[in-house]
């Protein structure tokens, strides 16, 4: 019987091959944009599970309390180590300090690169457990060790064995490889550790470091810990969350509150508003979920709305069917086998669109997802998700096919009735609900996008790079090496900061000022510069002036932003000083010599923070900024600063950052998430329009003979075209008066998460609204115009 059932499935394909077409294909799209949505999805929820206790492990997180808001992040205290073990010792498996990741220049022989890497206690190795492929497992025995993952020792040493060799790190310290681990996969949050050293010869290597073992209020280490066997993360969590106010009193005033961030929550669930975990990355994890549900649904609705616009068609087969004594039930059964075959021939195709695409779609998604031909869970899973299809997609029409009355179909008085095709009607407007609420979401992230790129960043990017300096090679070296950029004709102006110009690196408070509130808890990012910062970026003085070098007491001056003075409450900052309050050993007075420009550091989204500008005495500097000759050619002047960097530093490599491409690089996830959205809307409103393209086919056939009668009474082609297009469109309209406000309610939303936000403005429905209708007229126009200009006299002998 089954066999039957599919044999007289596949006749009924062959019988209708447009029909079928459209059928498959409309859902192989359909299959192929939830196929390759399940695998994003997977990578984003298998992220950080690389690890094998991940379950288990977490980073110390704290929140503080500024003038009443509450910041959160995973900076913490040097001390705050001490108090974990001695105090709640028990609740953990393991403790580990660690640096941030930092990059550092590392050489063999003559071959030297730049590489990015972590200073980590030994129990960090025990509580992610690198897979190493050669030398010990706790390779941080030692303080002059070093540990490489195998791309970096690859690339360092080629072929030859690692093990035991000396590698210069910053051109300063002989570091002996103890050890080779794995790479860490893409999908892990430390997927850029490259190396890894101890925390015993991090923490000896500067003097602030050193003197951060009992300062509470240097903010500038990371701790990761694996609980105890017998522990929650809520658990304990609980118990160390008031670790650090009860050590030490003087942090009371920020109400500082200790807590763990498990592993599993880094990636998707990272976001803190006031405090309170509002989410992060899962939110795409959701968007992305809902997007392929609804294209999956769309191409279902095609195959629904297709197998009932043909019920006529296929009465008599009812008929029959039952006359001879086939039940309802076995009906039901041979309309299903239909579907669930129409879906396999689907799944196959839409496999092979996924193959074809995936390359493509992890170039837009920067991600590396291979295609899981091994992994049965997916084959399980695919197994469901064909039944699955292939109940929702033929349910309805056998549900609906199956109940003709057989006296009725065989006498011939069968119709079907004037409000059989309301169902249809119905579905085309969810169709195109979810197509045009699509299209409007994907338009208001593209102008909220474009919006922020347009805000004034409070200098000039275009042709400003910068160097890294973290080597000692460099120290003392900043004028020299300015004098010979500028003198090669390359640069035009050079400056050093002590961190990136698109990053805020450091951030500090303590101070005090003519005119602070009463209990005003300040905090500042800070930026240590040289003369030439402003000038060298092309940044805005406001009010006052410039560092220079004209002035010997500009050593101990600053510059603010904005934002400073307004955070301040000043009205003439110039000349005010900024007072170290630390009455024990308080740094000199900071003297305000100019107001700046706000300048965009952080997230283009969010306000800009007051910042204070601290001119760089001690020469500390971490990047080089080059502004590059205008008259020259990027490419002319690159080269020309390489031959000048490898004249004075031969054993480092060149590496450089172009600012307009770091600054670019804070959109790149909201423009990873409107391109991917675009991409699937696109897929949308074409299975919209293919399962459109096909009731306008099935419409025109069943009107053929009073489309023949119209025109010999006179009708025009406009006018059947009008009349075969009209309540297609007035079904578009109908989606249009749902989808807006649905759609408009939804961004609103969205759209309040950044401080820094656009107007959802009315073009954007109007666009919306415009190009559903222009779809749908191309779309129902080929069939309209096709049926209007056929020859009436065959029309009449149709029936």
């Amino acid at each position: 019987m089954i066999k039957n059932y599919f044999k007289i499935a596949w006749r009924n394909l062959l019988k209708n091959k447009v029909y079928s077409f459209i059928n498959i294909f409309g859902l192989a799209i359909g299959m192929a944009v939830t196929i390759t949505i399940g695998l994003w999805i997977a990578d984003e929820l298998s992220y950080d599970s690389y690890f094998k206790n991940h379950d288990r492990i977490a980073q110390v997180y704290q929140s503080q309390t500024f003038n009443g808001k509450v910041g959160t992040g995973p900076a913490i205290p040097r001390p705050l180590e001490m108090t974990l073990r001695e105090s709640y010792g028990s609740n953990f498996k393991h403790i580990s300090m660690s640096s941030w990741t930092q990059s550092r220049y590392l050489k063999y022989q003559d071959n030297s690169i730049s590489r990015q890497g972590n200073f980590m206690q030994e129990s960090g190795l025990e509580i992610f457990e690198f897979n190493i492929l050669k030398g010990e497992k706790n390779g941080l025995k030692e303080t002059n060790s070093i540990m490489l993952s195998e791309s970096t020792a690859k690339a360092l040493f080629g072929d030859a064995d690692p093990l035991g060799k000396i590698v210069k790190v910053n051109s300063s310290d002989n570091m002996i490889v103890t050890s080779i681990y794995k790479d860490i996969p893409a999908n892990t949050t430390m997927s850029d550790v490259d190396f890894l050293m101890p925390w015993k010869y991090y923490a000896n290597a500067q003097e602030w470091i050193k003197n951060a073992i009992d300062s509470w209020g240097n903010n500038s280490f990371q701790m990761f810990v694996q609980i105890a066997d017998n522990t929650t993360m809520k658990g304990v969590t609980e118990k160390i969350i008031d670790s650090k106010k009860n050590a030490n009193d003087d942090t009371a005033e920020f109400n500082p509150q200790i807590f763990l961030l498990p592993m599993n929550d880094w990636h998707l669930r990272s976001n803190f508003e006031n405090g309170v975990q509002t989410g992060g990355r899962i939110e795409s994890v959701w968007l992305f979920g809902i997007i392929g549900s609804f294209v999956l649904f769309l191409a279902c609705i095609n195959f629904m709305n297709l197998s009932t616009a043909r019920s006529e068609k296929r009465a008599m087969e009812v008929g029959i069917r039952k006359a001879i004594g086939s039940s309802r039930e076995q009906l039901i059964k041979q309309f299903l086998s239909e579907s669930l075959l129409v879906v396999l021939f689907a799944f196959v195709v839409a496999i092979i669109l996924v193959l074809l695409s995936l390359n493509g779609f992890n170039t837009l998604a920067s991600k590396q997802i291979e295609f899981p031909w091994s992994n049965t869970n997916f084959w399980r899973f695919s197994l469901i998700f064909v039944l699955f299809t292939a109940l929702i997609s033929g349910s309805y029409p056998a549900l609906y096919l199956s109940s003709f009355n057989p006296v009725k179909v065989l006498k011939g008085t069968f119709k079907a009735g004037r409000y059989s095709a309301l169902p249809r009607k119905v579905l085309v407007v969810v169709q195109f609900t979810v197509s045009v609420a699509l299209i409007i979401g994907t338009l208001v992230v593209m102008q909220q996008i474009e919006y922020s790129k347009n805000r004034p960043v409070g200098y000039d990017k275009g042709g400003l790079i910068q160097i890294p300096t973290m080597s000692r090679d460099f120290s003392g070296k900043y004028d020299f090496m300015r004098n010979q950029f500028i003198a090669s004709g390359a640069a035009i102006e050079m400056s050093s900061s002590s961190s990136p110009t698109t990053q805020i690196w450091s951030n500090r408070g303590g101070y005090d000022w003519e005119g602070k509130p009463e209990g005003f808890q300040e905090d500042f990012a800070w930026t240590e510069v040289s003369y030439e910062y402003v000038k060298s970026l092309g940044m805005k003085i406001i009010e006052g002036r410039d560092f220079s070098r004209e002035f010997a007491s500009d050593s101990t001056a600053i510059l603010i932003n904005r934002t400073a003075v307004e955070y301040m409450g000043l009205t003439n900052p110039v000349g005010k000083f900024l007072r170290d309050d630390d009455e024990e050993d308080p740094d000199p007075p900071l003297k305000i010599i100019g107001v700046v420009e706000d300048v965009i550091s952080q997230s283009p989204y969010q306000p800009v923070k007051q910042g204070l500008y601290v001119f760089d005495r001690n020469q500390n500097a971490s990047y080089y900024n080059l502004r590059l000759n205008p008259n020259k050619s990027v490419a002319e002047n690159l080269k020309i600063v390489e031959k000048t960097f490898k004249e004075h530093f031969p054993n480092l490599p060149f590496q450089y950052d172009f600012i307009d491409e770091q600054y670019a690089l804070k959109f790149a996830q909201e423009e990873r998430t409107a391109s991917l959205a675009r991409v699937f809307t696109m897929l949308a409103i074409f299975i919209s329009c293919l399962g459109l393209f096909g009731l306008a086919s099935f419409v025109a056939e069943q009107r053929t003979k009073e489309i023949g009668v119209r025109k010999v009474l006179g009708a025009t082609v406009a006018n059947l075209w009008t009349l075969l297009s009209k309540d297609f469109v007035q079904l578009v309209i109908i989606s249009l008066l749902i989808a807006t406000p649905v759609a408009y309610y939804v961004m609103k939303q969205w759209i309040q998460k950044f401080s820094y936000r656009t107007d959802i403005s009315w073009g954007i429905f109007l666009t919306a609204a415009l190009g559903a209708l222009t779809i749908t007229l191309i779309t129902v126009s080929f069939q309209s115009i096709k049926a209007a200009t056929a020859n009436p006299s065959k029309s009449l002998r149709t029936e």
